[in-house]
């Protein structure tokens, strides 16, 4: 059992899930709003679709990448009418109207599956594992199903530690908040999320 393969997962999957994209900013709001466990479910439906993408580059399914890869324009188009919904809704929000707004989305599930979608629409990021797990020698875990399922468990763990330390970090400053700072939290997000919409739909439409 080469434990190896567990550590270098973990490292890899924290280091991709920490750069704060659409995901982060969309959960740091979540915390702020709904608190740490909202954050970090959402931080989780991310983490799953980085395990499920680290999954596809480890083991090598040359098949469903290629299919990702060919259809991206789509997908990059429904992520990007997703974030864009998601962008106006967050910069209308009022955050007295937060704890309704939270279930009316569906609550944690729909919080867990909404940051899963926008995830798995992104198939650049099955490039990313692909190059560097080649990099490192570990494409196509090779040697039995064993070392590829530790190297999936480390990414999932590696990025659901970053959401838990973000979830958590951010939680800290929510009680020093008031509503007035919330509806420019919202609007500065939600402003940022339209940002990232509009690049992923013109990236699709090139």
């Amino acid at each position: 059992m080469d434990i190896s393969m567990l550590g270098k997962g973990f490292l890899l999957g924290f280091s991709i899930a920490a750069p704060v994209g659409p995901i982060g900013v969309l959960c740091i709001r979540r915390t702020l709003t709904g608190g740490r466990v909202a954050g970090l479910v959402s931080g989780l439906g991310a983490a799953t679709a980085d395990a499920v993408y680290g999954a596809i580059a480890a083991f090598g399914l040359t098949y469903i990448t290629r299919l990702l890869i060919s259809e991206q324009k789509w997908l990059r188009l429904i992520g990007g009418a997703f974030l864009c919904y998601l962008g106006v809704r967050t910069f209308l929000s009022r955050p007295a109207e937060q704890a309704a707004q939270t279930k009316g989305f569906g609550g944690l599930p729909g919080a867990y599956a909404s940051t899963f979608l926008l995830t798995i629409t992104n198939p650049m990021t099955i490039l990313s594992f692909a190059a560097v797990f080649a990099g490192l020698g570990i494409a196509n875990a090779g040697q039995g199903h064993l070392p590829g399922a530790l190297l999936v468990s480390g990414v999932f763990a590696g990025s659901c530690l970053w959401w838990l330390l973000l979830s958590g970090g951010v939680g800290l400053f929510r009680n020093k908040l008031d509503a007035h700072r919330l509806q420019w939290i919202n609007r500065a997000a939600g402003l940022v999320i339209g940002a990232f919409a509009a690049l992923a739909i013109a990236s699709a439409l090139r």
